[in-house]
């Protein structure tokens, strides 16, 4: 195989892999009723004047499906870590017991649930755009090689092809598991 078509293969093989992980990011903060310490990935704290994650300042766990717990490392930081998950806007209402802030997490209703599933549906048409603008890219480039014969470019764009539908086929397997993931109560 020419050299010049391998780096485009593989240069758009990545891009489509940036454009999977991008999505399982997006999903990862598209809340599915259970209680995870992800729902809480956004929230910063104000740790002695300088903005910093939550995750540094405290341990985040779930003991249950419906409630996640906070331990601070210094007790000193309990205030200012509720205020930050109220700041956040994630719609949840801590409870500082002393020690520990206990967030329950409430179920969600059926349109809730729903909007999220177009939500999630839009990420993963983000994503399938992605891809396509990939082998959008690459064909642009196989099709601007000089030194190439035709049946050699034709290969590489078959190629390119069925990566795009093998990725494409992915996405809509991750949404559908996604989908399945916030419908179910």
């Amino acid at each position: 195989m020419n050299e010049d078509i391998k780096f485009i293969l593989d240069s758009t093989k990545e891009a489509m892999d940036d454009a999977m992980k991008h999505l399982e990011k997006q999903f990862v903060n598209i809340r599915a009723g259970k209680a995870s310490p992800a729902m809480l990935g956004s929230v910063m704290v104000n740790y002695y004047g300088s903005q910093t994650p939550l995750s540094q300042v405290a341990n985040v766990n779930t003991p249950d499906g419906r409630t996640i717990t906070v331990q601070p490392w210094e007790k000193n930081m309990l205030q200012e870590i509720e205020r930050g998950i109220m700041i956040s806007n994630l719609g949840f209402n801590p409870m500082n017991n002393g020690d520990i802030i206990i967030i329950n997490v409430p179920p969600l209703t059926e349109e809730r649930r729903i909007n999220l599933s177009k939500q999630a549906k839009a990420e993963a048409e983000e994503a399938k755009i992605g891809v396509r603008n990939a082998r959008k890219e690459a064909n642009n480039d196989i099709k601007n090689l000089d030194d190439v014969s035709e049946d050699l470019q034709q290969n590489a764009e078959i190629d390119v092809q069925q990566m795009t539908d093998k990725y494409v086929k992915n996405i809509d397997h991750v949404f559908e598991v996604k989908e399945k993931e916030i419908m179910t109560l």
